[in-house]
This record gives structure tokens, C-alpha cells and sequence, in this order.
């Protein structure tokens, strides 16, 4: 009756941070050397990222308990799971710079979670080239900014050509 209840306990663990998630990655971590994994731990820390091996039947059921639809065909092998409660981009931006940094070949990402939706691998890797938040609130900003630019200088042309003509007349009438 013991294992019921601790199950129970993990189920409801595991429930509670797939709800305050905002972006997850499913990863399989066979091949990972201790070194290799205690610097991903590392990385994961400082980006304020959690990172933990999960059973795939538990995390199965607390899925599909709080609503979260497929999942469970990538829940198969061993499977590690890194959630940030903050920033749905952290994790897949982290790991990918690993598996680049550290050229590994045995990493596999199997897949995502951003605000409650599975998505693919490949998902996490178009997540993970996304620009940082700060670049993309620039990068809006500046696509405001285009057209209103553009009407101040049709506007200035108007003006400036008003007071050509004005100028003009001026001239003229000074000359006649």
C-alpha cells in the first residue's frame, strides 16, 4: 500500500509542475557520460531551469490528468524532463546550446511543452532559434515605428515642397 501512495505523491508532483509550466523538454538522456551530465545539471541550474529524470507511466498518467494530449507516444525509453516555470523558451534554447557546444550525437530531444501544447523536435529547435524576448519586443517596436517614419517624411516633403512654391511666388512677385 506504501507504492500507492508514494505514486500517488509523484503523480500529484508531476501534475503540479506540467501545470506551472511554461515550457518543458523531453529529453532521452542514454549515452550521456556523469561529466557530461552534471554540466548540463549546471547549465539547466543557471538558467533557472529544472531538470530531473521522470518514470514515463507516472508522467503519463499526470498528463493526461491535468488534460495535456499527446504526450504519451514520447514517453518511451528513458526520459529526462526540463521545465521552466518562467520562460517557455529557456529550456529548448539551453539544451540546444549544449548539444551544439558539446557536439554530441547520443543527446536525442523527443519533445516539448509550451504553455500546456506537446510539440515536435523540431518544434524545440525552431523554439530554440527564436531571438531573445528583448530583440523580439524590439524588432515589433521598430515594425510600429516603419510606417509612422514614413508618413512624417511624406508629410515633411509636403510642407518642404509648399514653401518651395511659396518661396517661388515670393520671387517672382519681388522681381515683377
Amino acid at each position: 500500500m506504501a507504492v500507492t501512495v508514494e505514486k500517488q505523491t509523484v503523480v500529484a508532483g508531476m501534475k503540479e509542475k506540467l501545470a506551472a509550466t511554461k515550457g518543458a523538454v523531453l529529453i532521452n538522456y542514454r549515452g550521456l557520460t556523469v561529466a557530461q551530465d552534471t554540466k548540463l545539471r549546471r547549465k539547466f541550474r543557471e538558467g533557472g531551469v529544472e531538470y530531473k529524470v521522470v518514470k514515463n507511466t507516472l508522467t503519463r498518467i499526470a498528463a493526461n490528468e491535468i488534460g495535456i494530449e499527446g504526450l504519451d507516444s514520447y514517453l518511451e525509453g528513458p526520459t529526462a524532463m526540463a521545465f521552466s516555470a518562467t520562460d517557455p523558451v529557456a529550456p529548448a534554447k539551453i539544451i540546444s546550446d549544449f548539444i551544439k557546444e558539446s557536439k554530441l550525437q547520443n543527446i536525442e530531444v523527443k519533445a516539448g511543452l509550451v504553455e500546456g501544447k506537446v510539440i515536435t523536435a523540431e518544434g524545440v529547435k525552431a523554439l530554440a532559434n527564436l531571438p531573445p524576448r528583448e530583440v523580439l519586443i524590439a524588432q515589433v517596436l521598430a515594425g510600429f515605428q516603419t510606417p509612422i517614419v514614413g508618413i512624417v517624411n511624406v508629410l515633411q516633403g509636403t510642407i518642404r515642397n509648399a514653401v518651395y512654391v511659396l518661396e517661388a511666388i515670393r520671387k517672382q512677385k519681388e522681381s515683377a
